[in-house]
């Protein structure tokens, strides 16, 4: 390939490359100072008479005699299952003091989006442990559910636990972890580790680490390598595969840097026009394909500017996505972990992967039971800040105790508190029998004799043998 000296512009972490042969969209570049220092970049676009080109490791110490070669290939990741149990930087190098990596291949890390059509139904219950994702906000294999989080609240916390406890019920095999972070300060990147190592998560774990001061460039590598090795493991090795994103606003950041650098038009707050697509080529390579047993299940996480759900990052996310968990400052500031707010958190599949055979047969309802419950409580919540408790009927007054008591029991638990889905269900039960039966408008009565009396619920052909016996002794 041949060398250029025609770099005509240097801009943050952009050079322009003036007349050259054709280059094609994404290739990689190298790029010697005169120094004799090698940096490695990757075309932004192209045209006839210039090629911009993004540098990986910034452009300081570059200049009008700086060597410019232009690679013809993409840039890929090398994966093998030696990934397992390591920690590389945001553009896929190792950065544990390990072995290098012996690659069984190179995978291109643009990927490819999954074919509508090829794509199966996700159906299986993912097992979290927090309650309020595992009841009301259901995690399906092959979902992409994001958390909406705020500056200083525990969405890492959350992610941890996700990642070490996420499990599908009746099957042995865990799920591997692909978990990128990008933009986060060294004290994150540092907390991230130990935790990993100290739980032993690791072992079936990859972690990308892009640090806040590390390129913007690299940023938006970071989660396209972690999503490349996940496809390795899901497709080519059977594997279900929990990836693992934070945080997707600094992701943005650098999409809107890299923009305003190449001079481009901004839209809605200056981030790029084509941050829709952009944000979709992440997501929608997550899902299940036909005929393979591995899978992709997806956690993206964002941080909402001034807790604005209505800021262009979440809003898109929310359009791409299945869903999304939201997290509530004022859960926060009552010391309430992990602070998720039911009522504005939704799961697109949930009812695809709950009921009986799945989860239980009383789960849907109990979720149904839970949310009119909780939304009423709240409610009454501003009346009684007007007119004062003692103005309120007896119904109302167990609504009110009720929000508290959701609150109190069955969202807070601890960091490393493991229910089970079962667990769960029971602690909504043991709620709901302070209640009147008649206030359970969402129950059939055959769960409520099951669960609420504690009845046995005959079944169908018992209760047709109980027919015929009582038939019998009428006659005799």
């Amino acid at each position: 390939m041949k060398e250029y000296k025609t770099i005509s512009r240097v801009a943050g972490p952009l050079i322009f490359v003036k007349k050259t042969d054709p280059i094609g969209y994404a290739d990689l570049v190298k790029i010697q100072l005169p120094s004799g220092d090698i940096k490695t970049g990757q075309v932004l676009d192209t045209s006839d008479e210039i090629v911009v080109v993004q540098v990986f490791e910034g452009t300081s110490g570059i200049n009008r005699n700086t060597r410019v070669k232009f690679l013809g290939e993409n840039i890929k990741l090398s994966v093998s299952e030696d990934l397992l149990g390591r920690i590389l930087n945001g553009a896929g190098k190792t950065i544990d003091d390990g072995p290098e990596i012996i690659p069984e291949k190179k995978m291109d890390i643009t990927g490819a989006a999954i074919n509508p059509y090829a794509r199966s139904s996700p159906s299986d219950f993912i097992q979290t442990g927090i309650s309020t994702i595992d009841a009301t906000n259901t995690l399906v294999r092959g979902q992409k559910l994001p958390i909406f989080s705020g500056s200083g609240l525990p969405h890492n916390d959350i992610a941890l636990q996700i990642a070490r406890q996420a499990k599908v019920i009746g099957q042995k095999q865990q799920f591997v972890v692909i978990f990128a972070a990008m933009g986060i300060t060294n004290e994150e990147a540092q907390y991230f580790m130990k935790d990993f190592e100290e739980t032993g998560a690791l072992e079936r774990s990859v972690v990308f680490l892009n640090l806040a001061d590390d390129p913007a460039v690299e940023r938006l590598v970071t989660p396209r390598m972690a999503l490349t090795a996940a496809e390795y493991f899901a497709y080519e090795k059977d594997m279900h595969v929990l990836v693992i994103l934070t945080d997707m606003t600094n992701y943005c950041e650098s999409l809107r840097e890299i923009g305003a650098a190449r001079e481009e038009i901004p839209g809605r707050r200056g981030y790029p026009g084509y941050m829709y697509t952009d944000l979709a080529m992440i997501y929608e390579r997550a899902g299940m394909i036909k005929g393979k047993k591995g899978s992709i299940t997806q956690f993206p996480i964002l941080t909402m500017i001034g807790d604005d759900i209505t800021h262009p990052i979440p809003d898109l996310t929310g359009y791409i996505t299945e869903g999304q968990i939201v997290l509530s400052r004022e859960l926060h500031m009552k010391n309430i972990y992990p602070p998720i707010d039911v009522l504005p958190s939704l799961s697109r599949l949930m009812n695809l992967g709950i009921g009986k055979e799945k989860t239980r047969e009383d789960h849907k309802q109990v979720s149904d039971q839970l949310y009119a419950n909780y939304a009423e409580g709240r409610d009454l919540r501003g009346l009684v800040a007007i007119v004062g408790e003692e103005a309120l009927s007896d119904k109302d007054k167990r609504l009110l105790n009720f929000a508290q008591e959701f609150e109190d029991i069955f969202v807070r638990q601890d960091k490393k508190e493991d229910r089970a889905i079962n667990t769960t269900l029971g602690i909504a039960w043991s709620m709901f029998k302070k209640m009147p039966e008649k206030d359970l408008t969402r129950m059939s009565p055959e769960f409520k004799k099951k669960y609420y009396r504690g009845e046995k619920v005959e079944k169908k052909e018992e209760k047709k043998e109980t027919k015929k016996a009582t038939k019998k002794k009428v006659k005799k």
